[in-house]
């Protein structure tokens, strides 16, 4: 089997790097394949769908604006992607506060929907907030601290992930491009570009680029080749001496459904739906939101340090992590949550640059890589799609949504330029 490109992975990043090269070039054929029976079904499917465009990295920023800016389209366009504004709230101690407070006014000066709540707004906003811990010795023992500040971003969100990968996969269809799924990669092709048919090529004194992919149905050979298989990009790309520059490591969510919870969907003023807003704590980097279709609530948490670093390919969620860690925090600043355990929970897992942990979007012999997006691959998805394509094409910048425009060599790796991000979860 031969085509012009062949996208390893059928997640939200392979398959919008598939449709925005189709769309540049109807007539190229692309063929997308994916060990699993369905679009997203790796650790697209897993994502808790939250969104922001609140960064203090102006490549952050417009990676995920525009990408915002592209999912409103996809909905206007009669894709029910289930885009949710219902906002980004961190909550600050004091100390936290002056710390970040520089950056804070840096995006507001940037002109970004920000709102910065005083104590007594967010006492109204959310009632059901504990902000303040005098005399607590639990409390105290954990180190908490008095909330003070609170930060709002308003173009910030939820989505449903699964919606929003097969819209992308529709998208890509209707264009005539092919889809293979169950379709395991297992191992990228080697071939010199001036074949002599003698045994052992290529050879080192070769030149050689990598022509496709041997899968479980036999070969694919590609003019181009596009791994984007998230987590398991490594497993093709160490075995030809290419880096994927990540490293996955294992995140877990956790869904709450109580009456308990009610008081979560009955905040003041932050958003048109009364809901919580997805709201990060000032401890333990624990955050949750609202699930408005089906009145839940979910949560997870940033737990960096003393979770190690491993590919799985089952991850499984861990109860104890939430009752024994998580939850002694959380009720803290929300009594809500006494006593209310997991209706439901599940674990993905993120392709960590733990370098700067912003996306990597590089080629080296014919192969063209999308990935190392440290958990932010679906805010930024339409971005990283419009970014890969400009790089298979061989434009020196890529016109993402609305025109804005974006230097490709910014996410590779010889001439690298992203910022670093001081908004960090």
């Amino acid at each position: 089997m031969d085509c012009d490109i062949l996208v390893i992975g059928a997640g939200v990043l392979g398959l919008s790097s598939a449709y925005h090269m189709k769309r540049r070039d109807p007539y190229k054929k692309i063929i997308v394949i994916d060990k699993y029976s369905g679009p997203g079904q790796g650790n697209s499917a897993k994502s808790e769908g939250g969104f922001r465009n609140i960064f203090t990295s102006e490549t952050n920023y417009l990676l995920a604006d525009t990408s915002i800016d592209a999912f409103t389209e996809l909905e206007e366009r009669g894709h029910d992607v289930k885009l949710e504004f219902i906002g980004y709230l961190w909550l600050f101690s004091s100390r936290q506060y002056e710390a970040i407070k520089p950056a804070i006014e840096a995006i507001v000066k940037r002109g970004d929907s920000v709102r910065v709540l005083s104590l007594d707004e967010l006492k109204e906003a959310v009632p059901c907030l504990v902000t303040e811990f005098g005399g607590d010795e639990e409390a105290e023992l954990l180190g908490l601290e008095d909330v003070a500040v609170g930060v709002l971003g308003k173009k910030c969100g939820s989505l449903d992930t699964d919606a929003l990968t097969r819209a992308y996969e529709a998208e890509f269809l209707k264009l005539g491009g092919e889809i293979m799924y169950n379709t395991e990669a297992k191992r990228l092709l080697l071939k010199p570009v001036e074949e002599l048919g003698i045994p052992g090529e290529p050879f080192v004194w070769q030149e050689t680029r990598i022509v496709g992919a041997e899968t479980i149905k036999g070969a694919i050979n590609a003019g181009k080749t596009v791994v984007a298989c998230g987590v398991w990009a490594s497993r093709l790309l160490d075995p030809v001496g290419l880096d994927s520059y990540m490293r996955p490591k294992k995140r877990q969510l956790f869904a709450f459904k109580d009456p308990k919870l009610e008081p979560l969907f009955k905040v003041r003023g932050l958003n048109s739906h009364g809901s919580v807003p997805l709201t990060i704590l000032p401890k333990a980097k624990v955050l949750f939101r609202s699930e408005l279709s089906e009145g839940s609530i979910w949560l997870g948490c940033a737990d960096d340090l003393g979770r190690k670093f491993e590919l799985e390919e089952d991850p499984q969620a861990e109860e104890n992590y939430y009752t024994d860690n998580v939850y002694h925090v959380l009720v803290k600043y929300f009594p809500c949550f006494g006593d209310v355990r997991p209706m439901n929970m599940w674990a993905g897992q993120y392709a960590i640059n733990s370098l700067d942990e912003t996306p990597v979007v590089y080629e080296a012999h014919g192969m063209y890589y999308v990935g190392a997006a440290s958990g932010s691959g679906i805010m930024k998805a339409d971005a990283l799609g419009r970014i890969l394509d400009a790089l298979v094409a061989g434009e020196e910048y890529a016109e993402l949504h609305g025109g804005r425009r974006f230097r490709v060599a910014d996410l590779g790796v010889r001439h690298r330029h992203v910022e670093h991000e001081k908004f960090v979860i």
